[in-house]
């Protein structure tokens, strides 16, 4: 694929990504409303429900995302994008319809099958990069994710004021919006040569995990990747609870936090790794970012004002240069042919550590803030999302040095 093309290429689907990442986060806003009108129960028990809820779309993740990888490496990323983002649409419009709690499940297991577009679209960016330009275009990702989290909640809070199906309508259009697109837009990135068949023994998460013993260099990097998926939790699934908690936040101050972490996120990912990546490589990049993932996560723990949660989310954003620079070391030292089912074993990480982490930082935040508690401390999640941050940055720098693949393009040629 000629230069200009693969740029082209890289912009259809980040523009795909984006609608994509948008329509979710459109109902995001409405998702608690929504369960406690199924349930008739308060917002307590949603949550609950909520919880599971997120398991389910994360355990059929986990199963299914390299079977899709497979997919994709012998059909192309282009049809296996196309017929996630069509079911996708068909999900949104299931959950609008939903009459009981138990549609919703359907709909978010629906939602994990069809999530594997994300893997997919990361396998496509890995077809069309060179070694060089990899992490930064890795770093794409993390700016339609940015940009799609402040675009979509705004949207949906706003049309959940028509009633809390209105936004999965919205959803469901715009993602029918963007399979017209990529059937219209989106070339293909796989050519025919670097395709191959399935196999099925490695086409599900425990033949994917055993695959990875020909790469024993990536053992570590792997492992480093799913901690920081673990820890992100202690952000992801322990924010509200905490900043309510803490500081007596409301939606409103929540909602604000979260977008000015989006700008963040869209601010690095977009603009700031594209300096870093190329005057800091890889390898530093994972050394600088693990630290600030560590330093942020105990700034957070022992905050005391509001307003340093803001400023601490600062250094957690400038961390995010770690993560496309590991992603772009793995994809540099697996097969062309072999870039979906690696990718799709990336997500089955994500997915394994979205099944973990909201349950241990949510059971542990509320273990150390209810009556019974040993000592009231509601910032302790974030002390463990700091350990495994660190353990995360040492596995790194232990498998980079043993190794010495971080300045290699590849490793597989001694297979």
């Amino acid at each position: 694929m000629a230069s200009n093309k693969k740029q082209a290429a890289i912009s259809f689907i980040f523009i795909t990504m984006l609608i994509d990442i948008t329509g979710w986060g459109i109902i995001i806003p409405v998702i608690p409303k929504l369960i406690e009108e199924l349930i008739q129960g308060d917002i307590s028990e949603a949550a609950k429900y909520g919880g599971w809820l997120t398991f389910a779309y994360a355990m059929t993740q986990f199963m299914f995302a390299p079977l899709v990888g497979n997919l994709s490496d012998k059909f192309g990323r282009r049809p296996i994008i196309l017929i996630s983002l069509f079911a996708f649409s068909l999900d949104y419009v299931l959950l609008a319809f939903a009459p009981t709690i138990t549609w919703l499940f359907v709909g978010r297991v629906i939602a994990g099958l069809t999530g594997a577009s994300i893997s997919t679209a990361a396998a496509y960016i890995a077809d069309v990069s060179t070694p060089e330009n990899r992490a930064k275009n890795f770093g794409m990702i993390g700016v339609a994710f940015g940009l799609g989290f402040i675009i979509g909640p705004v949207i949906g809070g706003l049309l959940g004021q028509f009633g809390s199906r209105v936004p999965f309508y919205a959803a469901a259009i715009l993602c029918m919006l963007n399979f017209s697109y990529g059937y219209f837009v989106l070339p293909e990135s796989l050519s025919k040569e670097n395709r191959r068949p399935i196999n099925l023994k490695r086409a599900n998460p425990i033949g994917a995990f055993l695959n990875l013993k020909k790469y024993p260099s990536l053992h570590g990097l792997l492992l480093a990747l799913f901690l920081i998926y673990v820890a992100s939790h202690a952000i992801e699934s322990n924010w509200s609870y905490f900043t309510m908690y803490k500081f007596s936040w409301d939606e409103k101050m929540v909602g604000i936090s979260l977008g000015f972490v989006g700008i963040c996120v869209s601010i690095v990912q977009g603009g700031l790794i594209r300096w870093t990546s190329p005057r800091l490589g890889n390898e530093k990049s994972i050394y600088v970012g693990m630290a600030l993932y560590t330093l942020a996560m105990f700034l957070f723990a022992f905050a005391s004002e509001s307003w340093m949660m803001f400023a601490f989310i600062i250094p957690y954003c400038l961390a995010g240069i770690a993560g496309p620079s590991i992603r772009a070391i793995i994809a540099n030292h697996v097969l062309p042919t072999e870039q979906g089912e690696i990718q799709g074993t990336i997500a089955s990480i994500m997915s394994a550590a979205t099944i973990i982490g909201p349950p241990v930082m949510s059971g542990l935040f509320y273990f150390f803030t209810h009556k019974g508690a040993p000592f009231q401390f509601a910032g302790m999640p974030f002390v463990l999302g700091g350990i495994l941050m660190l353990i995360s940055g040492l596995l790194s720098y232990y498998s980079l040095k043993k190794y010495a693949i971080s300045n290699t393009n590849n490793d597989y040629n001694n297979q």
